[in-house]
């Protein structure tokens, strides 16, 4: 398997935020200076008439046509307010996710419409895992933001495969997985997500979860 980037801390995600500010902010300036640009030009072309004043065509000369403006390139908006909603992601913990899991040996899910050799080739290791994100140590709102970043990012990126390591609960209060179920909820709600197996026990057993992305 390649190397694989392992954010393992809330703080390892701060440069990715900081990123994603400084594109929007740098999106911002362009447009500030575009409208200042346009501005000029409007200016310009008004520059001859008012210094002159009004003016009458001559007689006997064709009409002229002039070709219309240029209209400027579109701008990116939809991607900045994309940024802008990846920072405040909030996925719902009261998304009941058991009435989406196939029971089998080991719980899986699949899209409506993927066929059940999906989670089968997905188990058996026929996609390579591409990536990883592992949540020890975090709070639940720290796990629960990491994620939607890690998996929005990684799909932006074009990644198909990725894994997800939220623990066996083994040093939590009374020995519960706290995340587990918590991540198999928010993984449903998001839309980048074709279908997901717990990882074999090589990968990480019952920690850990083998997540199938979207194409890009």
């Amino acid at each position: 398997m390649s190397a694989a980037l392992t954010a393992r801390s809330f703080a390892d995600l701060q440069p990715l935020r900081r990123a994603l500010q400084e594109a929007a902010a740098q999106e911002a300036e362009r447009a500030r200076l575009r409208r200042e640009a346009e501005r000029r030009a409007r200016a310009e072309r008004h520059l001859f008439r008012d210094a002159v004043g009004p003016v009458a065509p001559l007689k006997g000369l064709p009409d002229r046509h002039w070709p219309a403006p240029v209209p400027p390139e579109p701008q990116p908006l939809q991607r900045a307010l994309d940024e802008k909603r990846v920072l405040r992601e909030s996925l719902s913990d009261a998304f009941d996710v058991s009435t989406l899991l196939d029971v089998d040996d080991q719980l899986s899910f699949r899209r409506p419409g993927m066929g059940q050799d999906v989670t089968r080739r997905l188990r058996s290791g026929q996609w390579s895992i591409q990536r990883q994100l592992d949540l020890h140590g975090l709070r639940v709102d720290e796990a629960r933001e990491a994620l939607g970043i890690f998996i929005r990012l990684a799909h932006r990126t074009g990644l198909r495969c990725v894994r997800v390591v939220h623990g066996k609960g083994l040093g939590s209060p009374g020995k519960a997985p706290v995340l587990k179920g918590r991540v198999q909820g928010w993984l449903v709600q998001k839309k980048e997500v074709l279908a997901f197996v717990q990882a074999r026990p090589a990968d990480g057993g019952a920690g850990a979860l083998v997540v199938l992305l979207a194409p890009n």
